[in-house]
């Protein structure tokens, strides 16, 4: 459909709190491809609606290895182990930073139909649910980071001194 303006670190619309959503209209489905598109466009494994400047508890995940999933008015039911591991986002490009998390989980959620489903993941799949969820509350993986933000350079630099 279109691809719309990912926000970025320091704009008010990523430290709020989104609000639920209570009935799919025609603009939510428009919305929900529009942040696939955008998600695909940016190489991003999720994004979520605040990072489009929308404060509605939606996100998008697809790690490529599984079908997409659309999550509106997620919660996590449940978590376990833990994973560590570099992490990045759209909303802070060029950036990483190393985030602790736990390696899996399961979440309670609404397809665009309004229907309940419940959705696991382990790895980088718990990793971008998670995320994501994150930003429904306003909340940047950097406030999670075991460090501060480093360049992405820097990691590649890195991995290739590695070779």
């Amino acid at each position: 459909m279109a691809i719309r303006k990912i926000r970025v670190i320091g704009d008010p619309c990523l430290e709020k709190k989104c609000k639920p959503v209570v009935k799919i209209t025609d603009g939510t489905r428009i919305l929900i491809e529009d942040m696939f598109d955008t998600m695909y466009e940016a190489q991003g494994v999720g994004l979520a609606a605040p990072q489009v400047g929308i404060l509605r508890r939606i996100c998008v995940v697809d790690i490529r290895d599984e079908e997409p999933i659309v999550l509106i008015n997620p919660e996590l039911i449940e978590s376990s182990g833990e994973q560590t591991d570099q992490e990045g986002c759209l909303s802070v490009p060029g950036k990483s930073a190393e985030v602790t998390r736990p390696d899996y989980v399961k979440v309670k959620s609404l397809d665009i139909d309004m229907n309940e489903v419940i959705y696991e993941g382990e790895g980088l799949k718990a990793r971008a649910i998670l995320h994501e969820m994150d930003h429904l509350d306003g909340i940047l993986y950097g406030e999670r980071a075991n460090e501060p933000y480093h360049d992405l350079e820097e990691d590649e630099e890195y991995e290739e001194m590695e070779e």
